[in-house]
């Protein structure tokens, strides 16, 4: 539950505005989001109607938008002791963590009830169980308490495609399963990067990031193990076929560049390859999926 401290009491004389309000959903972190949940549909078999799938990809975006809000309430005295986070709008004092409590359950409730109810009953199944599992699973009980947070903890954010996918098909299928499989791997990987250049402010927090408890040194063995476990997998959706020759060799191109990344940062140890690693993972992540979406749209159009 969120522990209240004299850091972030709301300040009296401030009335929170719409972009507060907006802060709160961690907008860059629902961008991807978006963006992965709108190529799982494209990816998916079958059609929507163009209401229904705008539908979709609103509850989505607003129930990680919710996922966001609850855990900055939750988090919000962690947030306050780093120096990337403290400010947040709650830590900062411009929105009361009441507020906030009762806009992100208002926002998650809202965004299931209409998925179930207009799209279909799986994909409001799929979004009630991302928004439990990144706030009571990841938020809750593994983000305080093991350095495997971000590896169990990335389910959350790789749940979107196979929401959106499900949204058409109203089934989960191995391919939605393996477009999942792909952020998942990611995930690690990518936050290690961060964590490398912010591991200060995580130890200050009192956050059990890998680097925190285990050291650097194998924070980045586990960057290049977790890269070369993702790299086959990046590769599944042309294995099995609903994925073409394009996206292969985008896929094989990039998973080298971000191995040649991972292994520069296992040897040279510095926090400038780690930026450049957790950049290029995001650059990374986009380009596969734009590329897989692409593929399958021009194919649609032949």
């Amino acid at each position: 539950m969120y522990a209240s401290s004299a850091e972030n009491k709301i300040e009296e004389s401030y009335l929170p505005g719409a972009g507060d309000y907006f802060s709160l959903l961690k907008p860059r972190v629902m961008s991807l989001v978006i963006f992965t949940a709108i190529i799982g549909m494209v990816m998916a078999p079958g059609d929507i109607h163009p209401v229904i799938a705008f539908t979709a990809i609103l509850c989505i975006a607003v129930g990680a938008g919710a996922s966001g809000c609850l855990n900055m309430w939750y988090e919000a005295d962690l947030d306050a002791r780093m120096e990337r986070t403290r400010g947040r709008p709650i830590p900062s004092g411009r929105i009361d963590p009441q507020s906030a409590l009762h806009f992100g359950v208002a926002l998650s409730t809202a965004s299931v009830i209409l998925m179930g109810l207009t799209v279909n009953m799986v994909a409001g199944f799929l979004l009630l169980m991302t928004i439990l599992f990144y706030v009571v699973v990841y938020t809750v009980w593994l983000k305080r308490n093991t350095p495997m947070n971000i590896v169990i903890g990335g389910a959350a954010g790789a749940f979107p495609p196979m929401i959106a996918w499900s949204a058409v098909s109203g089934t989960v299928t191995v391919e939605s399963i393996v477009l999942f499989g792909i952020i998942f791997m990611w995930t690690p990987p990518h936050f290690w990067a961060l964590s490398l250049f912010s591991c200060k402010d995580y130890a200050k927090a009192g956050i059990p990031m890998l680097p925190v408890v285990s050291g650097e040194n194998e924070t980045r063995k586990q960057i290049l193990i977790y890269t070369m476990l993702m790299l086959p997998v990046s590769l599944l959706p042309w294995i099995m076929g609903f994925a073409g020759p394009v996206y292969l060799a985008v896929a094989a191109a990039s998973g080298l560049v971000f191995t040649w990344l991972a292994v520069s940062l296992f040897i040279r140890k510095d926090i400038a390859t780690a930026k450049k690693l957790f950049f290029y993972s995001i650059f990374y992540l986009f380009v596969l999926f734009a590329v897989m979406g692409g593929e399958k749209l021009i194919g649609r159009m032949i």
